[in-house]
């Protein structure tokens, strides 16, 4: 049964995964010698840059019953995050993803996610969770692209408002993901009403009026990039229409643009640094961004304390496993012009 003691501030729900990332770094992928192993997947390193900020976090994922699923859930444990919930699927896998690091502009990556154990979400597993407990909620759009984790993660998204929770929905759109891409866009726009908050770049936010194949384009295998042709004015617009009062596009090195409804947008600065690895900024900048609003800041303070763990972890190899400290990242802001 729920936790019926605990409060949470986040609880994220989707994917998790062992990332194996090149060790030679600016290498070719046919070039890669050495990987090392981290835990990735997008509501898992979110749910881990938040507890690391100082938030209590519960995550909703599942895992195979096998050893990268033991390593998944050490990890977890390790960093504070709570697993309890977690479910072991039977005759399934833990998903895992292969990621090359060719700075500036190529990050490849591959994902392992057949038969994965995270697409077994089930609305079960979700009523073993506090939902009824948790002050934020957020989901990712991959969740969405099978069954039973879409009815999951609907079901999840209609408790947590019910109880009052704030729901964020994290575009992370993966053109692979889906059996046409297009499918996205429904899904998601199906899942809008429930959603206070959208969290997502220029490309995604596109994403979710798609209506023609050809407007995406993956470069270099750049699965995590794709580059969506079409109106972001139009898409923010229509997803204005369907629920979400606010929406944050992420613009990496630019910062952050907020459009919330019936107001004016506001661009929030972003940190200029040396770029490693792309790769995890945007859950860094969820998780920065989730701290401020558990903290009572407005979207802009919040916005800009997700700039900063972005920043902050584009200097680094990986994503969950070098996410920021609550003080790192104050002083990082504070040595650069506050908020």
């Amino acid at each position: 049964m729920p936790d019926t003691l605990t409060t949470y501030d986040l609880l994220t729900m989707g994917r998790s995964s062992i990332d194996l990332y090149a060790n030679e770094v600016g290498a070719p992928f046919v070039d890669i010698k050495s990987f090392a192993a981290y835990v990735g997947g997008s509501p898992t390193n979110i749910a881990v840059g938040a507890q690391r900020l100082g938030l209590c976090t519960a995550v909703l994922t599942a895992v195979g019953e096998d050893p990268v699923g033991d390593f998944i859930l050490k990890f977890l444990k390790d960093e504070g995050v709570e697993t309890r919930f977690i479910p072991r699927k039977p005759g399934t896998r833990t998903s895992a993803v292969v990621l090359g690091i060719e700075p500036p502009d190529k990050f490849p990556l591959v994902y392992y996610r057949d038969n994965c154990a995270d697409n077994q979400l089930s609305i079960d597993d979700v009523l073993q969770c506090p939902l009824a407990q948790c002050r934020v909620f957020e989901f990712s759009g991959t969740g969405l692209s099978r069954e039973p984790s879409r009815s999951a993660n609907l079901f999840a998204a209609e408790q947590a408002r019910k109880a009052g929770a704030r729901v964020l929905l994290d575009l992370d759109f993966r053109p692979n993901q889906w059996h046409d891409p297009r499918a996205f866009g429904v899904n998601v726009r199906a899942s809008l009403p429930l959603v206070d908050i959208v969290l997502g770049t220029d490309d995604e936010c596109k994403a979710v009026t798609l209506t023609r194949s050809d407007q995406v384009n993956v470069a270099h295998s750049q699965i995590s990039g794709a580059r969506v042709a079409g109106d972001l004015a139009a898409a923010i617009q229509a997803i204005h229409q369907l629920g979400p009062k606010t929406i944050v596009v992420k613009r990496g090195e630019q910062g952050a643009t907020l459009f919330e409804r019936g107001q004016a947008l506001r661009d929030v600065p972003g940190f200029p640094v040396t770029v490693y690895n792309v790769l995890g900024a945007g859950d860094a900048f969820a998780a920065g961004f989730i701290y401020g609003l558990v903290k009572g800041w407005d979207h802009y303070k919040a916005a800009r304390m997700g700039n900063a763990c972005g920043a902050i972890v584009v200097t680094r190899h990986g994503c969950a496993n070098f996410m920021a400290f609550e003080q790192e990242a104050l002083k990082f802001i504070a040595e650069r012009g506050g908020f």
